[in-house]
């Protein structure tokens, strides 16, 4: 495979890296202070094509590959890792598995509107006792004449307070073998005895909308259910996958911000009559920040071109979401280090990759799942 960028690619790197630096960046340090999601980006995104970077024309999208998407997460993350998060969300996990497994209403009804940008999507799979174990779902789904009644609840939801609809996983049966058939069900959020509370007070990814959902007899018609009802657990896993794409995308994108903020203010710093760059205590840190992150940038480039080439591609994207993760928070944590005392202050910023890069090691599997996932591909 060839790393270098495409012409198309590197038009995408140039336009969103422009878009962030006008209109992300100014704002991202007032969006963490204040929680504050910021729709009105978002809408100027979608008016952009970025919410639909990786979906055909002819469902509203740009017909981009998942390399150009991953670009996109980064730029988007190296401004503002919460906006990165939910932009990486409201394509990998609100519009994607209804382009993968939806049928062509759904894809119609749903989809077109999400890449669009017009409105904005989300994936309910987190419960409170059902985080790395997603098999061990409790909300349910009755069919109940010719809808599915559903209840139980979720956790730690993002873009759900902004959502039109929301993909929940429900236990909607038994198979032969009596283990539990997960199903992925779309309901809109304007369904009646559907709660969703945006309350979490938050380390990090501040910008970003992360939610509790509530189900209480909430009644969908049952051609709401996505595909096979009875492969929603793969449908889910296959998601996670392309998911852990874009997560170690952003994962770059924030460290790359540090690195690049750490490398400024090395150069500007002096002490003991010197650059503190020309200390060889300071260049050996940013070396292996800019060694650790191209890696991490390749990886990710990687497990999206096989992903693009229709190649098996779930080691390779959990490669990359945990090396680009765990690179990514020591990247951020030296450039903490770099700025001595001022590291520690909001008004230099690097205080705030470290808080949101967090999540990254956490979210769409944590590392120690990453792991599990790797030793299952090489057959342990």
């Amino acid at each position: 495979m060839n790393f270098a960028l495409t012409k198309e690619q590197q038009m995408i790197k140039e336009m969103v890296r422009e878009f962030a630096e006008k209109e992300i960046v100014p704002n991202a340090a007032k969006w963490d202070e204040e929680a504050y999601f910021p729709v009105e980006v978002f809408k100027k995104m979608g008016e952009l094509g970025l919410l639909g970077i990786p979906f055909p024309e002819q469902y509203g999208g740009s017909g981009g590959d998942t390399i150009s998407y991953a670009i996109a997460v980064e730029e988007i993350g190296r401004a503002c890792g919460g906006t990165g998060l939910s932009y990486a969300a409201a394509v990998s996990l609100g519009a994607s598995p209804i382009y993968y497994f939806g049928t062509e209403e759904q894809k119609q009804q749903w989809l077109v509107p999400m890449a669009k940008g017009e409105t904005l999507g989300a994936f309910g799979l987190t419960e409170p006792n059902a985080g790395s174990d997603a098999g061990g779902t409790r909300t349910r789904a009755v069919l109940d004449g010719d809808e599915y009644v559903i209840n139980g609840e979720k956790c730690w939801i993002t873009n759900a307070g902004h959502a039109r609809q929301v993909i929940v996983t429900a236990i909607t049966g038994k198979d032969e073998r009596g283990k539990n058939i997960i199903s992925a069900i779309i309901v809109p959020t304007n369904t009646p005895g559907f709660t969703i509370r945006c309350n979490y007070d938050k380390m990090g990814v501040r910008a970003s909308n992360t939610c509790e959902l509530v189900f209480e007899n909430v009644r969908v018609p049952k051609e709401n259910v996505l595909g096979d009802p009875t492969k929603g657990f793969k449908q889910f896993l296959y998601t996670l996958d392309g998911g852990r794409i874009s997560i170690a995308a952003l994962a770059v994108g924030i460290a790359q911000a540090a690195f690049e903020k750490a490398l400024q203010y090395a150069k500007e710093r002096t002490q003991f009559g010197q650059s503190i760059s020309k200390f060889q205590a300071i260049q050996f840190k940013l070396a292996d920040m800019a060694m650790e992150i191209e890696l991490a940038r390749n990886m990710v480039h990687k497990a999206a071109w096989l992903k693009d080439q229709g190649k098996p591609f779930t080691k390779e994207a959990a490669y990359a979401k945990l090396f680009a993760s765990e690179a990514g928070f020591r990247a951020c944590n030296q450039a903490i280090q770099i700025h001595g005392g001022y590291g520690y202050m909001k008004e230099y910023g690097v205080e705030r990759h470290l808080r949101d890069i967090k999540l990254m090691e956490i979210g769409e599997g944590t590392s120690e799942i990453q792991r599990l996932v790797i030793a299952r591909q090489l057959g342990c």
